[in-house]
């Protein structure tokens, strides 16, 4: 894929102006590409340089399901919030500071499961304490995999939790399913998004990237 080359994205919805396109090398890859992408005279043109990002420690998954390390591929929006263990960086987004007691419930037998949770308890099954998640979650956008506006309500054990967040390890690392990158790459890309265009996230193997 040549990154100062336009390319097509069809299945977006008419109205994203911005699009995030996270491409590797087949299903069982664990690196990967991420590239920005704005609307410019209907066509999306490349917006900054390539960034190495890292996926699930099982590469991608047509059919994610609940606790399995694959990123589920296919077109998602940006959650309406970001969050973060630290300060906003400056996103245009409203920003949640997490806390103690700040979890993202992956329980699928909660009716607040793949949603964000105050609770002095844990919520159960893989359930994330959000504010332990150092440095993953020093900020994070959440991708909406299983969740409105993708579908109405999240559906049991089809997975939680997927988010655009920061390495857990200098070079990079394997994720549960997320989608990771260095600090530098994830605050510009994240100061980037703007609501008001938008963006979309779309997940894919480089080799099927024409599908979307």
């Amino acid at each position: 894929m040549n990154p100062t080359t336009p390319i097509q994205l069809t299945t977006l919805p008419p109205h994203a102006r911005q699009a995030v396109v996270v491409t590797g090398d087949g299903y069982r890859t664990t690196h990967a590409t991420l590239r920005a992408y704005a609307m410019v005279d209907d066509r999306w043109h490349p917006a900054g340089p390539p960034r190495p990002a890292r996926i699930g420690a099982d590469g991608f998954s047509d059919h994610h399901v609940e606790g399995v390390p694959t990123t589920p591929t296919g077109v998602y929006a940006i959650g309406p919030t970001m969050y973060g263990i630290a300060a906003d960086p400056g996103v245009r987004y409203p920003y949640h500071r997490v806390a103690v007691d700040d979890w993202w419930n992956a329980n699928p037998s909660s009716p607040h499961y793949n949603g964000f949770q105050r609770s002095a308890t844990n919520p159960g099954g893989h359930s994330e304490a959000l504010w332990r998640e150092d440095p993953a979650y020093t900020h994070f956008a959440v991708i909406s995999y299983n969740m409105p506006p993708t579908v109405a309500t999240p559906v049991p054990d089809a997975g939680s939790g997927i988010f655009l967040h920061e390495f857990t390890e200098p070079d990079g690392n394997a994720t549960a399913g997320c989608v990771s990158l260095s600090h530098e790459h994830l605050v510009e890309v994240l100061t980037w998004l703007d609501p008001d265009a938008a963006p979309h996230v779309v997940l894919t193997p480089v080799q099927h990237l024409d599908r979307y």
